[in-house]
């Protein structure tokens, strides 16, 4: 996976919000956003992790 950013996404209807996945803007592809949950079985969800482990940064502005 190409990625640019990953911010992550809040389910706002929880008190307090939680975290519920992350939203993926790809690198080179115009428009291309992925939803990804927070499980661990998902591939997306993995190259993610890859992804932070490589010293890439998660935008996190949780909902106040």
């Amino acid at each position: 996976m190409n990625i640019n950013t990953v911010t992550m996404v809040y389910d706002e209807l929880n008190t307090p919000p939680t975290q519920s996945g992350y939203k993926v803007e790809l690198l080179n592809v115009n428009n291309k956003i992925l939803f990804v949950p927070l499980d661990e079985a998902n591939t997306d969800y993995q190259a993610i992790q890859e992804w932070i482990a490589e010293g890439n940064t998660v935008i996190d502005n949780p909902p106040e």
